[in-house]
């Protein structure tokens, strides 16, 4: 396109094209960087209208308030929603319901902070632009005084004393989001309580074979042999089995009467057949291996070895104590039953116990 085919209003005046050759040129090359200077300051309607100060105001104060529902939320959904229980949301599918709510909740709280602070100072605090001049890092005394006093013109044109609405919310939320992070703490893990104690033992319960899931009798164990045992009712799709069979795994020996050394584990014991906990008490490790000949257990992890003719008192290796034997007797019908739980708390030792 030609300059013919522009129209005339859209041309450069010759006047101006000569001035700007001649006139605006000569002071770039003299100044190339010259400081053009800040343009005037353009008042805001919160500058001047007190009742859209207030409306701002009313805003903030909504977003602080926001947060500390969410926050509230957050606290309330980490205690009440399982962490099993999954929900479908549109278009993400079936997901976590409590991830979910975490995120959400955090989300907003967060969010209406930030959002509540940038609206303050975009509408309530001073924006007069101020121009700094370059001074050496080291600060006089008048400078550390001047400081001072931009910071008390600052916390006077913030308006933070002044606005007691804007200042009491966001105190509140800043005060409530932490505690987010707080709660979060109950992750590094639940309080174990008597559960380290306890199993799922009980008087009564029947000894159930772990490769037949049926009740046993002393006369399914010969002697030398090596069985696995459970507790009546604990099966395997059961949600909390593997925790459970983590501390109520059995394994069952018969041994002859006379071999037996221990006094106690000789009362505990039903025609020979006696009862331990299989997991080993260095670091939990399942006990799988066993002499016939000797009586005696091994644990494949670290080689602990444990004596079943003895009270299963350790002879090698690294474990620190015994297994846990449990008191077991035969039921009207025959079946093998325990007599109650361990006598003491099964696998490694653990800094509460004592």
């Amino acid at each position: 396109m030609s300059s013919q085919d522009i129209p005339e209003e859209n041309l450069p005046d010759e006047r101006g094209a000569e001035e700007a050759a001649h006139g605006s040129v000569e002071p770039a090359k003299d100044n190339p960087f010259a400081d053009p200077g800040l343009p005037p300051h353009e008042h805001r309607i919160q500058d001047i209208d007190e009742r859209a100060a207030r409306r701002s105001e009313r805003v903030v104060a909504m977003l602080f308030t926001i947060s500390m529902l969410a926050t509230i939320g957050f606290i309330a959904s980490y205690v009440t929603i399982s962490a099993h229980k999954i929900v479908y949301i549109f278009p993400m599918g079936h997901i976590s319901a409590l991830n979910f709510a975490l995120g959400t909740t955090l989300g907003v709280a967060l969010f209406c902070i930030g959002a509540g602070a940038v609206h303050w100072a975009r509408t309530l605090m001073s924006d007069v632009e101020i121009a700094s001049e370059r001074h050496p890092i080291e600060a006089e005394p008048e400078v550390k005084a001047q400081v001072l006093a931009d910071f008390a013109d600052g916390a006077r044109e913030s308006q933070f004393g002044r606005r007691k609405l804007i200042r009491n919310t966001m105190f509140g939320a800043l005060a409530l989001v932490p505690l987010s992070g707080v709660v979060l703490l109950r992750d590094l893990g639940p309080l174990p309580e008597k559960k380290l104690r306890t199993t799922a033992w009980k008087k009564g319960l029947k000894l159930v074979n772990m490769n037949t899931n049926e009740p046993l009798r002393a006369s399914d164990i010969a002697v030398g042999s090596l069985t696995f045992a459970k507790p009546e009712g604990l099966e395997e799709h059961d949600e909390e089995f593997q925790k459970e069979i983590a501390k109520a795994a059995l394994m069952l020996v018969r041994i002859q009467p006379e071999n037996i050394k221990d006094k106690q584990e000789l009362e505990w014991s039903h025609e020979g057949v006696v009862a331990y906990s299989k997991i080993c008490t260095h670091v939990g490790c399942p006990i799988s291996l066993y002499e016939q000949q000797t009586h005696h257990v091994l644990c494949p992890c670290h080689q602990s070895t444990f004596d079943l003719s003895d009270g299963a008192r350790v002879i090698f290796g690294p474990a620190g104590h015994a297994l846990p034997q449990l008191r077991i007797a035969a039921d009207d019908e025959g079946y093998l039953v325990a007599q109650g739980d361990f006598a003491e708390p099964v696998g490694p030792a653990f800094w509460e116990r004592g």
